[in-house]
């Protein structure tokens, strides 16, 4: 399974701030996922156009299995991220976003500022992630044990996690 964690600010594009959600990401997945993965990291700068085309490249021309974004989805002016999701998935999957926002609620008021969202481009799913790592192992724990089921169901392939770690969930076949 290729995975690709893009992080989207203008400060670490520009190299004037490192990365550390990108990295926190990456050690949440190694930590988490038991089965063969290859991870790769991007960094481009905030903006609908930039995402969006970053975005399309990945699910239509690399065909990666999953998009993990961080950054761009509060409030600012220039947290464009939704606004460029919405303009590349084919099928929303709201249900992430909500989750992730009630469970981040139980951390920080702030989180009903955040506009996460996931979905589907082709056989690819991508999943907004907030850009506090903090923040991100709270929605990652939330929402990712029906994340390897949505990857079978779109095609895209087959990921396990370690139970020990947190257990995916599959519904039982009859």
């Amino acid at each position: 399974m290729r995975i690709t964690i893009l992080t989207i600010s203008d400060r670490a594009s520009r190299g004037e701030y490192e990365d550390i959600s990108g990295p926190a990401i990456e050690d949440w997945l190694t930590k988490t996922v038991s089965t063969p993965i290859e991870i790769e990291r991007r960094i481009v700068s905030d903006g609908v156009e930039v995402v969006r085309d970053a975005l399309i490249e990945l699910c239509d021309q690399e065909q990666v299995g999953m998009v993990l974004t961080t950054g761009g989805t509060g409030p600012a002016p220039r947290d464009l991220t939704p606004e460029a999701m919405q303009a590349v998935i084919t099928k929303p999957l709201p249900g992430f976003g909500e989750l992730m926002r009630r469970t981040s609620l139980d951390y920080v008021p702030t989180a009903i500022l955040s506009r996460q969202e996931a979905g589907v481009r082709g056989k690819t799913f991508v999943l907004n992630l907030p850009g506090s790592p903090a923040s991100i192992e709270v929605c990652l724990d939330a929402v990712f044990a029906a994340v390897p089921y949505c990857l079978e169901l779109i095609g895209a392939g087959f990921l396990d996690t370690d139970p020990a770690v947190l257990k995916s969930h599959r519904p039982r076949k009859k």
